[in-house]
């Protein structure tokens, strides 16, 4: 059972004798976990868990929750103005989890982190790295309560597993849960079955289990749930946020917006608002989905404060998103790599807003038995215009930017229509920060200062959705 201790990190492991999944077959190197709370050095690996036991143990991490805080309290769920609000942050250690955590501190709520640290197997087992050194979540942690007087709570398990979830809800009874655990990437889904599996039981199960929990020990509990953009794939009409009018036969009704997932991982996102949205029906459930669009960028205002709270950068060609990527390899000096003709238009928003936005859904939560849809993102760009923003920045700094096209791993439109609506976050007060010049600078300062760190094997795209294992060939223009 878990255990509350004072001044220092316990951790309490739970055998579990029923693994969801089985191993990957792709490593077959056993991994030793070492776990330092104290080691002001951070290992750019962190620290792995062992493969074969995985889904087999969960690892319960608690720290006393010793408030300094100073701000005003945050209006709780019960209605209490006097104890801050209890959120869970299920995918804690990863890019969009870890800085939501800190800033959601930061701003006076009382924080857990759940997570399974499997982010960080992933890079072992496809011999990738973020750009930015990454430190354990034990050493961040510490670092943050050093830094700010705030306490995390941590809970390492796998929320697949519903005994160790059961027991993570009734310890720390949270009044919102942010979920962000899931496999997050298109090109992973379609490596291969193995993986396109895992996403799809890992994100469905995981979630199906969170909506459990909350119905079982949290039924007041608000979810906010990350979603994409993804989901709504290109129209050749206007996409509204989650729902849309039509007329039919004379009759009128409005509906679930029409999904067009393009990948393993879009897909399992569709299944998740299925579940939810049946869930808020029939349970009373309250629910905000955050379809989200790509994020870029790397510093929030807590990140930034000290190296060992540094987030993800990742530029490879499985994890990393058109922007970062782009940015790092202008300051190697490898061409930009645009997919296709280039003229796939997403949703676009910087890593602040996504904060930004988490914090406004938990601040106005949803109704019971309301699932709300709210369109995360902030600006709309092809992939030829994020190309031309990053060769005009690296030119002012000196770089020499080319760019080439590859022909497309994936399986896409790259000439359409896209007219995304955005306005309920706005409404709620987002304050958007838009691409600026500044920003390309930081961003590309960034990637120069630690280009050293960089594996340019690593930049080119490796999975076809089409063929799976025959890497993609560059052809110039």
């Amino acid at each position: 059972m878990a255990q509350l201790l004072s001044s220092s990190y316990s951790l309490t492991i739970c055998s579990r004798n029923k693994p969801y999944l089985k191993p990957f077959k792709q490593c077959s190197t056993p991994f030793s976990m070492t776990v330092s709370c104290n080691n002001p050095k951070p290992s750019s690996r962190g620290f792995f868990l062992q493969e074969q036991k995985l889904r087999k143990h969960s690892l319960v991490v608690h720290a006393a929750a010793v408030s300094t805080n100073q701000e005003t309290p945050v209006q709780t769920s019960s209605g209490n103005p006097f104890k801050p609000q209890r959120v869970m942050v299920i995918g804690g250690d990863g890019y969009c989890g870890w800085a939501t955590a800190l800033h959601l501190s930061n701003k006076g709520y009382e924080v857990s982190i759940v997570d399974n640290l499997v982010r960080r197997l992933f890079d072992h087992q496809l011999g990738l790295e973020s750009l930015t050194p990454i430190s354990s979540i034990q050493n961040r942690l510490h670092c943050w309560k050093s830094l700010t007087g705030k306490n995390i709570e941590l809970y390492i398990g796998d929320i697949c597993d519903f005994e160790f979830l059961s027991e993570t809800f009734k310890t720390f009874e949270p009044d919102a849960v942010v979920h962000f655990g899931e496999q997050r990437s298109a090109p992973y889904s379609m490596i291969d079955r193995s993986r396109a599996v895992y996403t799809q039981q890992n994100n469905v199960v995981g979630t199906l289990n969170v909506l459990f929990a909350i119905k079982e020990f949290r039924e007041q509990c608000h979810l906010v749930k990350l979603g994409t953009m993804g989901e709504y794939g290109t129209p050749n009409i206007d996409i509204e946020e989650g729902y849309i009018t039509i007329t039919h036969n004379g009759r009128t009704d409005t509906l679930p917006y029409p999904k067009q997932a393009s990948s393993f991982y879009h897909l399992s996102k569709v299944h998740d608002s299925h579940n939810i949205a049946f869930t808020c029906k029939a349970w009373g459930i309250r629910a905000t989905d955050l379809n989200q669009g790509v994020v870029y960028g790397v510093r929030t205002d807590e990140t930034a404060l000290h190296e060992e709270l540094y987030n993800r950068f990742d530029y490879d060609g499985i994890f990393g998103t058109a922007l970062n990527r782009f940015c790092v390899q202008a300051a190697v000096g490898h061409p930009l790599t645009v997919y296709g003709k280039g003229g796939q238009t997403r949703g676009f928003l910087d890593i602040r807003d996504t904060v930004q936005c988490v914090e406004l859904a938990i601040a106005n939560p949803a109704k019971p038995g309301e699932f709300r849809v709210f369109n995360q993102f902030t600006e709309q760009f092809s992939v030829n215009q994020l190309a031309n923003l990053v060769t005009k920045a690296g030119e002012k700094l000196g770089l020499d930017v080319k760019t080439i096209h590859v022909p497309n791993p994936r399986v896409e439109a790259e000439e359409h229509y896209y007219n995304c609506k955005n306005t309920k976050l706005v409404d709620l007060g987002l304050k958007p920060h838009f691409l600026s010049d500044s920003l390309l600078d930081s961003l590309l300062n960034f990637a120069v200062q630690y280009k050293d760190r960089v594996d340019t094997k690593q930049i080119m795209p490796s999975v076809s959705w089409k063929k799976i294992g025959v890497k993609t060939k560059t052809v110039t223009t």
